[in-house]
């Protein structure tokens, strides 16, 4: 794929990596990347060699969110595009990064503002590079939150917090989003997408179904009933332990070795 492509993407070790190619635009997204994206991530969630996913971006930034200059010129234009990309785009983006069943990880290398903040909230982990910045800008242009923000978000840091990041839409440094477990890990600028790299690696190797029995059980436990949660951790703990990867697990265990995990 060319270098100038708006989404460009790298396979490596069993991880598949997106990064958001508009620098000059702070990667901000348009109607093309928006489309690109949810391609990617489709295919990322079904095809078996890839067990981790990576999303970063190039520059300064990770993801400006919306971009307003085409938002501006197709609503001058009187293009439905703008009033209808929450449907066909943003939403069924963070559907399927939350509903892949395997680990995603955002890089945020730089500034994460609105849809671009969005994104990263709903990635499993958050590498976050000690100048970033996350910045709710909703308000700031008459809106109100949009990519799954205002169900990511007051699970991350709380309802009081997410109302307060929403409202007053100042910007939170890497410190304050690491002491409000907003992210995972903070790290030098330089050592950002080399860190989420090596964690999703790590993850890559490690028992892929059972991550996505994971990430399902905790989506259920956060949206239900302590039944609804209970059933499903019954469901998804009877299908993980019919994998080979548990099978690996216990007989390594018994053997004293490292378990060898094949994703199964």
């Amino acid at each position: 794929m060319s270098t100038d492509a708006p989404l460009l993407t790298e396979d490596a070790d069993g991880v598949r990596t997106f990064t958001l190619n508009r620098p000059d635009a702070f990667n901000s997204l348009t109607t093309q990347l928006k489309s690109d994206l949810l391609t990617g991530l489709r295919a990322a969630a079904t095809d078996d060699t890839v067990r981790a996913v990576v999303i970063t971006g190039t520059g300064r930034a990770f993801c400006a969110g919306q971009d307003l200059k085409e938002h501006v010129a197709l609503l001058q234009a009187g293009d439905p595009a703008p009033l209808s990309t929450v449907v066909e785009h943003y939403n069924p983006i963070i559907a399927t990064i939350t509903g892949m069943p395997k680990p995603v990880i955002a890089a945020v290398n730089g500034m994460a503002a609105g849809a671009g903040a969005s994104l990263a909230y709903a990635a499993d982990l958050r590498i976050c590079a000690s100048s970033a910045k996350f910045l709710m800008a909703f308000a700031n242009v008459g809106l109100t939150a949009d990519s799954g923000a205002s169900w990511t978000l007051p699970r991350l840091i709380g309802y009081g917090r997410a109302m307060e990041m929403m409202l007053l839409a100042a910007p939170v440094t890497a410190d304050a989003a690491l002491a409000l477990g907003m992210v995972t890990q903070v790290v030098p600028d330089a050592e950002v997408l080399a860190t989420a790299h090596e964690l999703a690696t790590r993850m890559a190797a490690g028992p892929t179904t059972a991550y996505g029995k994971i990430k399902e059980s905790l989506l259920a436990g956060a949206g239900g009933t302590l039944d609804d949660a209970l059933a499903t951790e019954a469901r998804t703990q009877a299908e993980a332990g019919a994998t080979a990867d548990h099978a690996e697990a216990v007989a390594a265990f018994v053997t004293k070795r490292t378990p060898t995990f094949t994703g199964n």
